[in-house]
């Protein structure tokens, strides 16, 4: 057992006793951080774990005693999960001075026994061979156990942190940076600031403490304007290392202890060494546990100082001047040890201008591959596309004109269609999909619609039919003779559903209608995949909900036509920023217009002590004969997390809250026949009620559900807030969303209030990629590059930069075989690992 994680235990098992009163530690609960952090990060424990504690800790006084035994006891799980992990790992202790640093120190050798050859190592008048070098040299995929201090054990826990290879160090960047650049003298020192100091050592002796349970090393540290006491706790070898008279650079924050100015647990280096922990801006790494600062920040400059001055850089001069940007090897040296911010900020440009310029070379040069395809054209008049949109039921916004006439010329182009249709829940994005098909079918030609579950599939089913099967009086050339040959208008029966559940002879049937041509609209699920679906003609593939599908599923979908047009659909409003982005090898139409008369849904933030209010609408609700939806984070409670659950709140919600109606339980870890069939109930009425995790955010369409209550709302991000919010007010009545956030604290409810404030989807994708970054929407795209992590995605202006320059060399080399593009090529090929991600 670690002593700090031992000591904390005592104090939260005797704040337990004691009714919650805050008096377990004399001065409260927040004064034991004064010691206990810095001995917990010498015991290794985990950096999250740490900042967890400090940060319940120092709210602790203003909370009521129901909230200060809810933090105590939640904080005692995780120790308790802490004391299993360390059980049964049985591992060496955290590898700090007294390991790792030492065995460093005695074997000051190379980091490897045979350096890689690189041009700077050429034999005087051997001429080089320009071809050999790549963007990789030799060595960089060793493993991390060359290096020396790094045995099985710490590899172990380098692998945790992804750093397997020596590659892996170069692009393990800081999370922050401590800036002890500005030196001081002791007798300006105040209290709470971070700073470098240098003096020499006085005295230095090991202290016990806890009646010598605890050891610590205590020294003296003088300068010529005064002396200042040091402590670093449970280290008691440094006492060997700090001997009188040495002269020593400190860097750490100001304490006090006793009413005099202490610093505890600073780093320390001898000003004979190179200083990597004081007097510079200091870079802070991820850690995971048993590792520590110190240790890390050696090896990666080990790595750093070796190997960046080896690798070549990917960016021709002539582009890096244009750009303004800073040579690649010095960038990956500020980046981890910068000589100033000013470096640091250069830096960082570099490497994000980088992340962006590979990735949209990447999906440029896939868009360019995908130009060069032939397509059959279909053309439609403007008279026939007017006469198609006066005839549907309602009118249509301007967005959705925009939207159609972008797609009206893509179907005319010559090429594949490769657009992205995004709107926000209730845009009406079918509609124009509806458009699309018919300009296709008129033609003769096939087309399809896939959708990510069968409630989905058949609501576009039923919608399809609607639109595209006018009735013989509404019939689009009522006032013109009809050419049966190029007519908009299907019969039902040219429109087919096939899901997974169909019974086998009808999907017999329906794959013969589709072979013979018979049928010209398939509408399905994963079920359109099957190899024994094979369409007559197949001219236009619509995938809805596109993220939902992999690769290898939209592949195989359009390998059931010839280059076929190719229209993919989301409901997820995806910011400006982010779409240049990732989605740059599609042309993108947006429809940011809502159809006139849709009542907005009203969105209201509750305290959780609110509860009951909102049990109280969704009665009354009830009651007007309408359904609710109430959705929870987790599946089932957690030991971790102390988070109401999907499956103990139904049957809590079921028994005591509404039990004369029907709840129903949705999940992801149901079967898919099992969701479905809850789906369907709900749907038809027979559950009132529907208790679901995020399973529900896409494919549920009911009209009747006027309320969406969302438990532990702050665990989501507003883009996801918002497609759960879509769920209702998809009918006429008046509907509500309401949020209750897991605290009343005030910070996460004002983050919430922008649900409140606004029904625009785009305005809260905006918020949400600034506030949680691009995790939630990187998701929604295909993989295959590396991942985005020096890149601000709120920078526009960079973005576009490193965009442009991309279109600008692949118009001049659209191969990228010219020879100062060669290790460009050789970096795109690494970047993407060898291949292009699938088009949408």
């Amino acid at each position: 057992m670690k002593p700090s994680l031992e000591k904390l235990k005592k104090f939260f098992q005797l704040e337990s006793e004691r009714g919650f009163d805050n008096h377990a530690v004399l001065g409260g609960m927040e004064r034991m951080l004064i010691h206990w952090e810095p001995e917990a990060r010498n015991d290794g424990l985990p950096e999250d774990f740490i900042q967890a504690v400090a940060s319940r800790m120092h709210d602790y006084a203003q909370l009521s005693k129901p909230s200060r035994s809810e933090i105590i006891h939640g904080l005692l799980r995780r120790i308790q999960k802490l004391e299993e992990v360390y059980a049964q790992e049985n591992v060496m202790p955290a590898p700090s001075a007294s390991t790792s640093e030492q065995i460093e120190e005695k074997k000051p050798s190379p980091i490897i026994s045979k350096p890689p050859p690189s041009k700077r190592e050429t034999p005087p008048g051997k001429k080089v061979d320009e071809a050999a070098i790549t963007i990789e040299p030799p060595g960089l995929e060793a493993e991390a156990t060359i290096l020396q201090g790094v045995g099985k054990r710490n590899a172990q826990n380098l692998e945790r942190l992804g750093i397997r290879q020596i590659r892996d160090f170069l692009f393990h960047f800081p999370r922050r940076y401590v800036d002890y650049a500005q030196l001081k003298p002791i007798n300006r020192l105040k209290y709470g600031e971070e700073v470098t100091i240098i003096g020499m050592v006085e005295d230095s002796r090991i202290r016990e403490m806890r009646a010598g349970q605890l050891k610590a090393t205590e020294a003296i540290v003088r300068d010529a304007s005064g002396a200042i006491r040091v402590t670093w706790f449970n280290n008691p070898w440094l006492a060997k290392r700090l001997p009188k008279g040495i002269h020593i650079a400190l860097s750490g924050k100001v304490d006090q202890y006793l009413g005099r100015l202490v610093m505890n647990n600073p780093e320390w280096e001898p000003l004979d060494t190179k200083q990597l922990n004081t007097n510079r801006i200091v870079p802070v790494y991820p850690l995971t546990m048993n590792m520590t600062q110190r240790w890390l920040r050696r090896l990666i400059h080990q790595v750093v100082s070796y190997w960046t001055p080896r690798l070549p850089d990917p960016l021709p001069p002539s582009l890096r001047q244009r750009a303004g940007l800073i040579e690649y090897a010095s960038a990956l040296q500020q980046v981890h040890f910068p000589d100033s911010w000013d470096d640091l900020t250069k830096a960082r440009e570099r490497l994000a201008f980088d992340e962006i310029f590979f990735l949209q070379l990447g999906i440029q040069r896939q868009k360019q591959s995908w130009m060069e395809q032939t397509a059959r054209r279909f053309h439609m008049s403007d008279e026939i596309l007017l006469r198609q949109i006066e005839s549907l039921p309602f009118s249509l916004t301007q967005a959705q004109r925009r939207a159609i006439e972008d797609i009206r010329k893509d179907l005319d182009s010559g090429h594949p269609m490769n657009r992205l249709l995004q709107g926000d829940v209730g845009s009406g994005k079918t509609v124009v999909a509806a458009l699309a098909i018919s300009i296709v079918t008129s033609g003769g030609a096939q087309a399809t619609v896939m959708a990510p579950t069968s409630i989905l599939a058949e609501q576009h089913y039923q919608n399809l039919v609607t639109l595209l099967t006018q009735p013989a009086e509404k019939a689009i050339f009522q006032d013109a003779p009809i050419d049966t040959s190029n007519t908009f208008t299907l019969q039902p029966s040219e429109i087919r559903l096939l899901l997974g559940a169909t019974p086998e002879a009808e999907k017999r049937q329906i794959r013969a209608e589709i072979e013979s041509g018979a049928v010209k609209l398939l509408v399905g699920t994963h079920a359109l995949l099957e190899d024994p679906v094979q369409f007559r003609d197949l001219q236009l593939a619509i995938i809805d909900e596109q993220h939902r599908f992999g690769v290898e599923q939209r592949a195989a979908l359009r390998a059931k036509g010839e280059n076929p047009h190719l229209l993919v659909m989301t409901a997820t409003p995806i910011p400006r920023s982010l779409a240049l982005t990732i989605y740059g090898d599609l042309d993108l139409t947006i429809i940011d217009e809502m159809p006139p008369g849709r009542i907005p849904v009203e969105t209201h933030v509750l305290r959780p002590q609110e509860r009951e209010r909102a049990y109280a609408l969704i009665r009354n609700q009830l009651e007007a004969g309408h359904q609710a939806f109430i959705i929870y984070p987790l599946i089932e409670e957690s030991e971790d997390v102390q988070v109401r659950s999907a499956v103990e709140e139904h049957a809590r919600l079921q028994k005591q809250i509404f039990p004369q109606y029907n709840v129903g339980l949705l999940h992801g870890r149901l079967r898919a026949d099992e969701k479905e069939a809850v789906m369907r109930l709900f749907h038809q009425g027979k559950y009132h009620i529907l208790v679901s995790t995020t399973v529900v955010e896409v494919g549920v369409d009911v009209p009747n559900a006027t309320v969406m209550l969302i438990e532990g709302a702050n665990r989501f991000g507003l883009a996801q807030l918002h497609q759960l919010r879509g769920r209702v007010g998809r009918g006429a009545a008046h509907s509500y969303c309401l949020l209750i956030p897991e605290t009343s604290d005030e910070l996460e409810n004002e983050r919430l209030q922008a649900m409140a404030l606004t029904n625009d989807g785009f305005v809260l994708a905006e918020k949400d990629l600034q506030q949680r970054g691009p995790g939630e929407f990187l998701g929604t795209r295909q993989s295959g590059y590396t991942e985005l992590a020096m890149i601000n995605l709120m920078n526009i202006h960079l973005i576009e930069k490193a965009r442009r320059f991309a279109q600008e060399i692949l118009q001049a080399d659209p191969r990228l075989i010219h020879e100062e593009h060669r290790l460009m090529r050789q970096k795109l090929d690494q970047t993407w690992r060898g291949k292009l991600s699938d088009i949408s």
